[in-house]
């Protein structure tokens, strides 16, 4: 940021980070009225609105659903990833009251797997209708076990992953169109009453097979996707990838089956 003066931010929200058009600016810089990098003397290091239509604060209010009113204070935690900030509000205090309100940070939100499931996952399952859930659940088993070792069809391919995509969208989660192109489609998270968040996600069936190299999917993406695969054996997952394992939601099942019995 000293050196290029602005630099673009990207707002971590309950679901991960997305794309924003607030820049970061150094002390010594500003953003002219067409956008671009001109000296300052304000002095200290800022955010600001650059060509995003709110500021911030109303963007961090619209994530978080938090009540109307004057913000006093907000702390956030900064991140850097190929030259990006990415930030993390943490503390956001109204004008009129005494206390600040803390907000959530979960790690690796959208992650779902045997080894670890997000608290934004598991709260936002306990929300939804139990007998919902069941089937949904019942039908990705039903897809996983042609992708289990012990009983793996012969030549079954990534695309089959796809037959998951009516009771995740029971679940929140809306595939969209395969791109076979840089990501394999485009998603669309909707957990209880929070907004709609977009990412890549990348279909494979074991999630080994992940290599992101392509870094990000092109020079004004962020690092951040979404795999959906049948078995999870990734050992080392890069940052912001999120994982969603179709076993892992298959054996969460019996959680759900004596609910409905």
């Amino acid at each position: 940021m000293r050196k290029k003066g602005a630099v673009r931010v990207a707002l971590v929200t309950p679901y991960g980070a997305t794309k924003s058009d607030f820049f970061a600016v150094g002390k010594d810089h500003k953003l002219d009225t067409n956008g671009s990098v001109a000296a300052g003397r304000v002095g200290h290091d800022r955010i600001q609105q650059g060509r995003a239509t709110e500021s911030i604060g109303e963007a961090i209010r619209y994530w978080y659903k938090l009540k109307t009113g004057n913000f006093e204070r907000i702390d956030v935690d900064v991140q850097i990833l190929e030259d990006i900030f990415y930030v993390r509000p943490l503390y956001c205090k109204y004008a009129e009251r005494s206390k600040s309100i803390q907000l959530p940070v979960i790690e690796r939100p959208l992650t779902f797997t045997l080894d670890y499931q997000s608290s934004f996952w598991r709260q936002h399952l306990e929300r939804l209708d139990p007998r919902l859930v069941v089937w949904s659940l019942e039908e990705i088993c039903r897809i996983v076990k042609d992708h289990r070792p012990a009983t793996k069809l012969p030549h079954i391919q990534e695309l089959d992953i796809l037959r998951a995509s009516g009771p995740l969208r029971h679940l929140g989660l809306a595939l969209g169109g395969f791109v076979g192109k840089g990501y394999d489609c485009y998603s669309e998270f909707q957990f209880e009453s929070f907004p709609a968040y977009s990412v890549p996600a990348e279909l494979k069936r074991d999630s080994t097979g992940f290599r992101y190299q392509q870094r990000k999917y092109g020079k004004d993406e962020l690092s951040r996707a979404v795999v959906l695969c049948a078995i999870h054996g990734h050992r080392q997952v890069p940052p912001h990838i999120d994982i969603i394992e179709l076993d892992a939601l298959c054996q969460y099942l019996p959680r759900y089956t004596a609910a409905v019995a």
